[in-house]
């Protein structure tokens, strides 16, 4: 099973989607804002250290993002759980 590899663009929508700022999401992931905001200056897969990563993937997951793979059809994120019937 591999792993998917999440890219800035993809942690940048996640944030735009819940309304998170680059504070917010220091704060859910333990990531410090300085990092955060380099991070995000850069293009393609999430840089630096790995667990710096994972720690950023999982804040959004558990803020309720779902990364998309690429799979042909372009990486993505999407919102689970957040809709109500009407």
């Amino acid at each position: 099973m591999s792993i998917l590899k999440v890219s800035i663009r993809q942690v940048k929508a996640a944030r735009a989607l819940l309304g998170w700022s680059q504070p917010d999401l220091a704060s859910a992931s333990g990531v410090s804002l300085p990092t955060i905001k380099r991070l995000e200056t850069t293009d393609g897969p999430i840089g630096g250290r790995e667990e710096t990563a994972n720690a950023i993937r999982a804040a959004l997951e558990a803020a309720g993002v779902e990364f998309i793979a690429e799979n042909g059809g372009g990486a993505g994120v999407r919102l689970k759980g957040r809709y109500n019937a009407s």
